[in-house]
């Protein structure tokens, strides 16, 4: 049934609109400045380089990063993938440990696992607490001499919950191991900072954050403790981004990536302020309800909830709400599996909760009354099938 009000969309987690401002520093590209910024011996190609590099720097400025040290892929998967892959690669005939998570997300597990099935790798995967933390002396003591990468999220994709980067970074380094993180959900969103953080590697989607989908990056430290920290590529070709990551450059995206971090830059500090007070609002109508929040207590993003609805599972709330509201029930790249979130499961929950749980975020174009209207919705909802389900068992 279609209704005269424009859905309500608190998906953000799974992708954002591109921003206005984003789209117009776009639309040049595809048919102005139209030229292969691989072209050196003419003014198009001249443009669509002065382009790309500009966009660098901006995602640089973004992250506390050098330009030089931004390599831009189709996504944060790929960049994921290239950075796990070209590390083992080049260690791999020596050394074969990792060290992960169990919540992290499925192009980091699936990547380590294909490692283990196909190339000999061992990796550990460190178990978390009720609030999805993990314990950093199990981290510690997981490190042995044939460790070459530790590889754990900044944010976590479905309920926000924040891992200690810099004492992750830290306890690396202190035994000469590379960190990687994935911080798609926290760049745009957090004061991201690779060098204050530690952070060796770090992978970013445009999509997450305001930008165009198809477009991402890989930060490389260009110097890791004295030495350049070694990859072997995942695809070759055109030797293009130093060799990283062969391919014709996107430049509309990447313009459209440039110009995303440079408006997060802007914005960021009051942009999650008030992100973080519509949550909060929205948090205690439901809790009021009797909606239980994951990891309430623990470091989060500002824009996420995790909210556990007893007796109300999510493939039948969600459904019944699908023409009002935009949820998930956590990952969309997991969201088609039917099997109970591997987030919540790590995290000490029975199936039953893991099923009648939904991940809410909210984002940049979300107002108070989206909020106020969105848990008057939910609420009557959840009253509503949880009295029909009580009848009708």
């Amino acid at each position: 049934m279609m209704t005269s009000r424009k859905p309500i969309y608190l998906d953000y987690c799974a992708t954002t609109p591109c921003d206005p401002a984003v789209v117009e520093a776009m639309q040049p590209f595809f048919t102005t400045y139209f030229g292969n910024a691989s072209s050196a011996s003419h003014i198009f190609g001249w443009q669509a380089a002065e382009a790309v590099q500009i966009a660098r720097e901006q995602i640089a400025q973004l992250i506390h990063a050098s330009p030089d040290e931004i390599i831009f892929t189709s996504g944060a998967t790929e960049a994921l993938n290239l950075a796990i892959q070209g590390i083992y690669a080049y260690y791999g005939g020596i050394s074969n440990h990792l060290i992960s998570c169990t919540t992290e997300h499925h192009a980091v597990l699936d990547t380590l696992q294909f490692l283990e099935q196909h190339r000999g790798a061992r990796v550990t995967y460190l178990p978390v607490d009720s609030g999805g933390k993990i314990d950093l002396d199990e981290l510690e003591n997981a490190i042995t001499d044939k460790t070459i990468l530790i590889c754990l999220m900044y944010a976590n994709n479905e309920t926000g919950v924040l891992h200690p980067v810099k004492a992750i970074a830290e306890i690396a380094h202190r035994h000469g191991i590379p960190f990687l993180t994935d911080a798609t959900q926290a760049a745009g969103i957090l004061p991201v900072d690779v060098e204050t953080d530690g952070i060796d590697l770090m992978a970013m989607s445009a999509h997450k954050m305001y930008g165009p989908k198809g477009i991402g990056a890989l930060f490389i430290r260009k110097r890791f403790q004295g030495r350049k920290l070694q990859l072997i590529p995942l695809l070759h070709g055109g030797g293009q981004e130093k060799g990283w990551r062969s391919g014709t450059l996107n430049v509309p995206a990447i313009v459209g990536f440039g110009k995303a971090a440079e408006l997060a830059m802007q914005s960021r500090e009051i942009t999650a302020m008030q992100l973080k007070k519509l949550r909060d609002a929205l948090e205690s109508a439901l809790s009021e309800a009797g909606c239980i929040i994951h990891a309430y207590d623990e470091p989060r993003l500002p824009h996420v909830s995790h909210v556990y609805t007893p007796g109300v599972p999510s493939r039948i709330l969600i459904p019944a709400l699908a023409t009002e509201l935009a949820l998930s029930a956590g990952s969309a790249c997991s969201s088609a599996t039917g099997k109970p979130s591997h987030v919540l499961k790590a995290m000490g929950m029975s199936d039953e909760e893991a099923f009648s749980s939904l991940r809410i975020s909210l984002g940049r174009f979300t107002t108070a009354e989206d909020v106020q209207l969105a848990a008057n919705m939910l609420i009557q909802a959840i009253h509503k099938l949880r009295k029909q389900m009580t009848e009708n068992p």
